[in-house]
This record gives structure tokens, sequence and C-alpha cells, in this order.
């Protein structure tokens, strides 16, 4: 990966996600997406932001996952 790819604006996180800006903000400030604010703007970093993805699927995803390791 190459480094500037490492660290998302709320913009590329909202590109990458497919979501708006208005919801990532609120989840952002609420602590419910990891992400890290540095004087006004908001950074998320891509690999962090896969693993809390990874994280959300239902209990279904997570078993079948295990399953084929």
């Amino acid at each position: 990966m190459d480094p500037q790819d490492k660290w998302l604006t709320i913009e590329d996180l909202s590109s990458y996600l497919k979501m708006s800006r208005t919801k990532l903000y609120q989840m952002a400030q609420k602590g419910e997406l990891p992400g890290s604010k540095i004087g006004t703007q908001w950074r998320f970093d891509r690999d962090e932001i896969d693993d809390w993805v990874k994280s959300k699927r239902p209990a279904a995803d997570k078993k079948s996952t295990r399953e084929t390791k």
C-alpha cells in the first residue's frame, strides 16, 4: 500500500465506504468509528477501517470465515 493511501480524509472515507459524510462525521464524533481528529480535520487509518468493517459482520459470516481457515 502506498503510504499516501494509508490515511483517509472524511471525503475519501465517504467514497470508500459509500456512506454520507454527514453520517461519518456523526459516527466519528460519537466514537463509533475509529479515527483521529487533528485540529479541525478527521483522519482515518485504512487498515483500522477495514478491521472495523469486518468486526461489524453478522455472527454467521464470522463463523463461516473461521470454518474456512
